[in-house]
C-alpha cells in the first residue's frame, strides 16, 4: 500500500469491531463487580433511608396511622413512654366508619402493651396522605399548646415523614422522629422481599411526591400573601 494512502474499509470495520469488542467486555465487567457487590450497596441503600432522630424527653408521642399487622409502631410507642421520653400517647388514626377507625385499634394495642388507658388520646382524622396528617396534628398540638413531639412511625417511613413534618409543624414545636421496626420490611435484605421491594419503591415515589405538593403548597402561598401586600399599597376608592 502506498505511503499516505487511507486505510482500507476493511481495516476500519476490524477498528470498529474491536472497540465495539472491548467496550462490550468493560461492560461485562463492571455488570459482574456490580453483581458481586450487590449485597452491599442495596443494604446500605435500605438502612440508609431509614432515619431516626436523637430523641429527647416531649410533651407527647404521636403514632401515626395505619400501623402494621403486627402493631409495630404501637410497640415502639408503648416502648419509648416505659422508658419516660413522654407522659402521653396520642393515637393518630384514619376514620374508617362514623363511630370507629384506625385510632381505636391503636389505642387497644397500647392497652395491650401496658400503657395506661388514661395516657392514651385516640385523635381520630380524615387524612389521605401524610402531609395532610402533619396538617392535622400541627392543629391539634397547637390546641394543646405542647412545645415538643416524638412522632413515631415504621422505619421505611421515617424519612419521607421527617421531611414533612419539619415543614408542616410551626417551628415552635420541636418534632423529632422515631423509627419503628416494620416486619415486612428487613433494611439488611429488602431487595429478597417482594413486599419490602414494594414498600421502598412506594415510599420513594411518596417522597418525591410530598416534595412536589409541599413546594406547590409553599409556592401558592408565597403568591397569595404577595397579592394581599400589593392590595395594600394600593389605595382604595373614596365613594
Amino acid at each position: 500500500m502506498t505511503k499516505g494512502a487511507p486505510a482500507s474499509p476493511q481495516r476500519k470495520q476490524r477498528g470498529a469491531a474491536v472497540v465495539n469488542a472491548i467496550v462490550a467486555l468493560l461492560i461485562l465487567l463492571i455488570c459482574w463487580v456490580l453483581y458481586l457487590v450487590r449485597a452491599p450497596i442495596l443494604r446500605y441503600i435500605g438502612e440508609g433511608w431509614i432515619v431516626e432522630d436523637p430523641l429527647e424527653h416531649s410533651d407527647a408521642l404521636i403514632i401515626l396511622s395505619d400501623d402494621n399487622f403486627y402493631a409495630d409502631r404501637a410497640t415502639r410507642a408503648a416502648e419509648l413512654f416505659r422508658r419516660g421520653m413522654a407522659p402521653e400517647i396520642v393515637a393518630s388514626g384514619r376514620r374508617l366508619r362514623p363511630i370507629a377507625g384506625i385510632a381505636e385499634l391503636m389505642v387497644h394495642d397500647l392497652l395491650e402493651r401496658g400503657v395506661p388507658k388514661g395516657k392514651i388520646e385516640a385523635f381520630a382524622q380524615d387524612a389521605e396522605n401524610t402531609r395532610e396528617e402533619a396538617m392535622a396534628l400541627a392543629q391539634f398540638v397547637s390546641r394543646k399548646k405542647w412545645h415538643s413531639v416524638i412522632v413515631v412511625t415504621s422505619n421505611y417511613h421515617t424519612r419521607r415523614a421527617r421531611y414533612i413534618f419539619l415543614r408542616v409543624f410551626p417551628s415552635t414545636i420541636r418534632v423529632r422522629i422515631a423509627s419503628a421496626r416494620d416486619g415486612d420490611f428487613d433494611p439488611e435484605q429488602w431487595w429478597q422481599h417482594r413486599k419490602s421491594i414494594k414498600k421502598l419503591t412506594t415510599e420513594v415515589a411518596g417522597f418525591a411526591v410530598a416534595i412536589w405538593e409541599l413546594w406547590r403548597h409553599s409556592a401558592t402561598a408565597d403568591t397569595s400573601q404577595s397579592i394581599v401586600e400589593l392590595m395594600g399599597l394600593i389605595p382604595q376608592q373614596v365613594v
